[in-house]
């Protein structure tokens, strides 16, 4: 079974990418609340895809993409960024630093679980 990771410091958020992702079959879901929290489960577990927010309040977004691009094991995990951020520096450093993709919130539904799907597909293949 595909494992998510997803990592937000708003619960509220994580919840929402939780329900939009839901209608994926066979997805399971672990949450992280902060950079710190995600780089802890990423070391210790694998995961199938990680999407992950910018701003939090310990370790940003970035640093978690650079520590998931640094690692041998993870190298590969796709990557989807969502952030309130939607300025072309914010996405351009995101996606230099190895996210797969860069959404704004709020997002649609169906355009999360697009991304999702596509990359989940993409790294089956």
């Amino acid at each position: 079974m595909p494992e998510v990771l997803v990592v937000d410091d708003s619960k509220v958020m994580r919840d929402m990418v939780v329900a939009c992702l839901r209608p994926y079959p066979g997805l399971g879901f672990t949450h992280a609340s902060s950079g710190l929290e995600a780089i802890e489960r990423l070391s210790l577990n694998p995961y199938d895809l990680l999407v992950l927010d910018l701003n939090m309040p310990d370790i940003g977004g970035i640093e978690v993409v650079e520590f998931v691009r640094g690692q041998d094991r993870l190298r590969h995990l796709p990557i989807i960024i969502v952030t309130t951020r939607g300025d072309e520096a914010s996405r351009a450093r995101a996606l230099a630093a190895g996210a797969d993709r860069f959404m704004t919130k709020p997002f649609t539904p169906d355009a999360i679980l697009s991304e999702a799907k596509r990359l989940l597909e993409e790294k089956r293949a």
